[in-house]
């Protein structure tokens, strides 16, 4: 995820939108809106989507299915999902939504410090967790790399002797030659 991933905020309600928008505004994250399960699909699959607010009833695509396609998909199972919902929350709900591995499931009206922080650790702990596999993606690819470079035949650090050239002898062998020429 790139650290200018947005979080999306999906509502289709437009004071609902609005509001989720001024309470996070103080983070400084980039944000942005969709108004249907649809549109909220489309923005995530664009990519660029660090964290996903997400109203649980919606006319059409509720936010339960979008959850259930987005785990399908690898590129998306791991973006953190928040469920907003106006209702009140039940068992079977609250087993669904964790279930589908959401982060968070938060009751409206929403409390915007409450909302602020549990964004701003889910947001701050995505990005963490995508740099920490950028990084474990380019260790494998050195230490694979390291791997194949010992397998191929190593070259000599130094040239062949050329064999044209008589080797020199030791300096000690040399004086004791010189020495029984002269006796």
């Amino acid at each position: 995820m790139p650290s200018d991933a947005k979080i999306l905020i999906v509502d289709d309600h437009e004071d609902t939108l609005y509001a989720l928008e001024s309470a996070l505004a103080p983070l400084g994250y980039r944000l942005s809106r969709a108004t249907s399960g649809d549109e909220a699909l489309k923005q995530v699959l664009r990519g660029q989507v660090g964290l996903l607010l997400l109203d649980v009833r919606m006319p059409g695509v509720s936010g339960l299915d979008v959850v259930r396609y987005m785990r399908r998909l690898e590129q998306t199972q791991h973006i953190p999902v928040v469920l907003l919902t106006g209702f009140g929350t039940d068992h079977e709900l609250t087993s669904t939504a964790f279930g589908l591995g959401v982060a968070d499931l938060i009751t409206k009206p929403i409390d915007p410090w409450i909302l602020r922080t549990k964004v701003r650790y889910l947001y701050d702990d995505h990005r963490r967790q995508l740099v920490l596999q950028e990084e474990i993606r380019e260790l494998r690819a050195l230490v694979k790399n390291h791997g194949e470079a010992h397998d191929r035949p190593s070259r000599p650090a130094l040239p062949h002797p050329d064999t044209r050239v008589p080797l020199q002898r030791a300096e000690g062998a040399h004086h004791s030659s010189l020495e029984q020429d002269r006796t």
